[in-house]
This record gives C-alpha cells, structure tokens and sequence, in this order.
C-alpha cells in the first residue's frame, strides 16, 4: 500500500487521516477546477472523515460542487466541506478583534466546525475598546482553546492570555495601516506577548489555527 493516490498532477495523502485524524485538505489556489474534482474524488473514496478545500473563490466552488455532489460551501470562509463531522465534546471560542478581522475568524470557525470542534464566535472585541472583551469573559473562561484573530498591534491574545488558563492560539492578520506592514507587526507582537503559552499561526492563517486546536483535540480524546 502506497499510502497515496497518484493522480499524475498530484498525490492525495490517503493516509493522513490514519496519521491525523483528518483527510488532507486541499488548497484551492493555483489549482484548476478540474484539477480540485479529481483530488477531491480521491480523499472522498479514500477517507471517511471531512473533505474540505480552502481559499476557494466562489465561482470555482459552484464549478467543484457541481461536479462533486453533496458539498457545502461558506463564501466569507471561502471554504467548501464534504461530511462535516459530528460535533465533539471539545469547545473553542474563536474571537475576533474588529470587524475588518472577521474573514479570518470566519475561516477559522468554519474550518472547526467542519472537522467536529464546538465553536463559539466572539466578535469585535479589541482591546481599544477592552470593556467589551471583560463582558465576554465567562464565554471565554468556558472555552477548552481560545482563538484570537488580530491586526493592528496584535494585542488581544495578550490580553486573552491573562484572563485564561486554556490554551491560546494567536492569529496575527493583515489588517491595518501602513506600519502593520501586511500583518507582520501583529505576528511579532504576538511571538513577543508577555502571556506565557501563547502559541501563534501564519498571518492571516484561520485555518492554521483551527487545525491546532483540532490536534489539542485529538490528545484531549485520547
């Protein structure tokens, strides 16, 4: 057994999910439509768990659902889904610092909904305005792994940091004025915070994320 699928023009890992507890999940940029029907044919005969494609504009999405019945997509999360799975008794609260953050958060909650995770979506809460975050800090203080999404400073998971004991996952994004140079400022930021266990993403990585607390998940389970 080779443990993939060799399409010519890609190799599905069929066994990632044996590995991870998740099928591969397909990027969709820089691939044709035609290209994402045939690996995710593949990961649909070859799995059992959810199929998801990110990043995928919303045109080729109906062009890929049209071809592949039963998949569901999310336009602000850009993200298409095949067997969502059942949800499991693991709960993130995904939180978004500003509105201009949400495409990211968006991503992230859609994601881990997909793969099974209970998420709870806290929206615009930053810390320029810190009052609103304190009213959410039962929500918070609830959760089994907190995402925060941020742009600007990068400030919130700090903040976040010190009100809880679970898990942190920090998503710097690209949102902000010239000095936030495309979301680098947040990222450093955030591997800087003065909250001990902090652990950052990718800039602009919901998905990243969502897939780390996917893994804490996993360990949880076990």
């Amino acid at each position: 057994m080779t443990g993939f699928d060799d399409l010519g023009y890609a190799r599905p890992d069929t066994d990632r999910e044996a590995r991870l507890g998740l099928p591969e999940v397909v990027y969709g940029p820089g691939k044709t439509v035609e290209q994402i029907v045939g690996v995710v044919r593949s990961l649909l005969a070859g799995n059992d768990g959810p199929v998801l494609v990110s990043r995928i504009a919303a045109d080729d999405a109906a062009e890929v659902r049209a071809a592949v019945e039963g998949g569901g997509y999310d336009p602000v999360a850009r993200l298409l889904v095949w067997r969502p799975a059942a949800p499991r008794p693991f709960r993130v609260v995904v939180a978004s610092a500003g509105t201009s953050d949400w495409p990211v958060a968006a991503e992230a909650a859609a994601v881990a909904t997909a793969i099974g995770l209970q998420v709870d979506e806290v929206r615009d809460v930053g810390v320029a305005g810190v009052h609103r975050l304190l009213a959410e800090k039962e929500r918070l203080a609830a959760a089994d792994a907190v995402i925060c999404v941020a742009g600007m400073e990068g400030a919130l998971p700090s903040v976040v940091g010190g009100l809880v004991g679970c898990p942190v996952i920090a998503v710097p994004t690209s949102v902000g004025y010239g000095a936030v140079f495309e979301g680098v400022t947040p990222l450093l930021a955030m591997l800087s915070s003065c909250a001990a266990g902090v652990v950052v993403v990718n800039i602009d990585s919901g998905f990243g994320a969502a897939i780390a607390a996917h893994r804490m998940a996993m360990r949880v389970a076990r």
